[in-house]
């Protein structure tokens, strides 16, 4: 009787060792195909950055080719700003019943064919057909192409979520940001330079409608690299849905909701006049497209240069605290328009403000939310965030589009106006709503004065790692550029 005990516990040990070592070899398997997945994440983003570069900074100056009206540049914000965050709702019930790796693949094949038609209304601008009508057609486009990629918005930040380990999720996006944010960079003024190029030809439909076509085929690069994408498996549990109108009549008594009510408050004020920046540098002042760009993509590089330190920060003294400085900044900036159209000025100022500003700013919104969001909720989180945004997009893109149009001001240029309100309405919602919103995670106890943050930056050790940074981003950007190419 012993001996069986001894040879079935002895049995039952093997199959115990044998399960052990069956499932440590799974986790080596998940470990290296997400290791393997963060890497081809950054080979897609690159493409993806091509086209963002190429078309970002310049659906406003094409909507102004093809005759827009101010009120028309209001609706090409507004619309997509509201209808996209809608369809994010539909991306993240159809998690449930499809793959994430193929919502992404399908809606960004899809949004990557929106840019053909766009390139073809160059042709009935050249041949002057239906021309009253192009704006709206644009609009119209522009909205299915913005509605598409929102819909694989949802399960993007899910898989991503899933595949970045936690512990190092700041440095991969850092790494990765950077490495997207320099092709970018290099992206858009390629774009600058060629629309220059073609314009003093006679031939800037003829531009327009190249950079629309290579946007459509580094976008279906992008969508191939989203194929490769490891995806680990999702269990939602039933309790894990709540709809919209449970979560709008609970936002004002959670943190969540109060932060998301800020936000779309605060993008009130930021779309006002964010429609408005081109249409002032190009009309009003008069800047080539090699000029308006240089302004344009300085924020960026701003940006770029000091996320580094905003994430050292944002690990010492929480997200909140760099929500807040990033408002602050953010409100400060659109004000400081009214002190001189110099582009050394616009570059050194009020754009120098705005890349710090929306660095700290943006850092912090979306590390807020992983913080605050569960595994199982975050997509559906997100959709509803970004609704509730996209209403504040809308509100504010329709009544900046309005009074760019039809308001008589005597006083001062009327779109400078439109930035000084847009700037008071800014520091406003910061004002009110940021001391509402509670910090999720142990960090130290913020600084009380925004200067006294200098002495957390040791300047040469930061200069020292932005110059490599940028070396790096700028080596590594052309390398993937390269690589896409063939």
């Amino acid at each position: 009787m012993a001996k069986e005990r001894f040879k079935l516990h002895q049995e039952l040990q093997k199959k115990d060792n044998s399960a052990n070592h069956e499932k440590v070899l799974e986790d080596v398997k998940e470990k290296l195909e997400k290791e393997r997945t963060m890497k081809v994440s950054i080979k897609e983003g690159a493409a993806s950055s091509v086209m963002s570069g190429l078309t970002g900074d310049y659906i406003t100056p094409f909507a102004l080719i093809l005759k827009a009206n101010n009120a028309q540049i209001g609706f090409l914000t507004s619309i997509p700003g509201l209808l996209s965050p809608i369809a994010q709702i539909f991306g993240s019930k159809i998690i449930e019943k499809y793959s994430r790796n193929k919502i992404i693949f399908v809606f960004v094949v899809l949004q990557a064919l929106m840019w053909l038609p766009m390139a073809l209304l160059t042709l009935f601008f050249w041949k002057n057909m239906f021309v009253e009508y192009l704006p709206l057609i644009l609009i119209v486009f522009y909205t299915l192409l913005s509605i598409l990629g929102s819909i694989a918005g949802p399960a993007w930040f899910s898989l991503l979520g899933d595949i970045v380990p936690e512990r190092i999720r700041g440095k991969y996006f850092g790494k990765r940001n950077k490495i997207c944010g320099t092709i970018t960079l290099i992206s858009t003024f390629t774009a600058s330079f060629l629309l220059d190029y073609f314009k003093t030809k006679g031939l800037i439909l003829l531009g327009f409608s190249i950079l629309f076509t290579v946007a459509t085929i580094f976008r279906l690069i992008s969508a191939f690299y989203f194929k490769k994408h490891y995806e680990p498996k999702l269990n939602l549990n039933n309790d894990y849905y709540f709809s919209f109108i449970q979560f709008i009549k609970k936002a004002l008594f959670n943190n969540y909701g109060r932060f998301t009510i800020f936000v779309a408050i605060f993008y009130i004020g930021v779309t006002f006049a964010g429609p408005f920046f081109s249409v002032y540098m190009l009309k009003n002042l008069g800047f080539s497209f090699k000029t308006y760009m240089i302004v344009n993509v300085s924020a960026s590089i701003f940006s770029l240069l000091f996320m580094p330190i905003w994430g050292k920060l944002s690990d010492k003294y929480g997200n909140r605290e760099l929500i807040k400085i990033g408002a602050i900044l953010v409100g400060i900036m659109p004000i400081l328009w009214i002190v001189s159209p110099n582009p050394i000025f616009l570059i050194l100022v009020p754009q120098l403000l705005s890349g710090i500003g929306w660095a700290a700013f943006n850092l912090g919104a979306g590390n807020f939310i992983y913080d605050i969001v569960t595994r199982e909720r975050r997509a559906i989180c997100v959709a509803y965030y970004n609704v509730v945004v996209g209403v504040g997009v809308f509100i504010g893109s329709i009544a900046g589009g309005l009074v760019a149009q039809y308001a008589s001001i005597g006083f001062m240029n009327k779109f400078l106006f439109i930035f000084v309100l847009s700037g008071i309405f800014r520091l406003l919602a910061g004002f009110i709503m940021i001391p509402l919103i509670k910090e999720v995670r142990n960090v130290e106890k913020p600084r009380q004065n925004l200067l006294f943050y200098l002495k957390d930056i040791n300047p040469e050790k930061e200069l020292g790692e932005m110059y490599m940074g940028v070396q790096n981003g700028i080596s590594n950007g052309l390398k993937r550029i390269k690589k896409i190419v063939k």
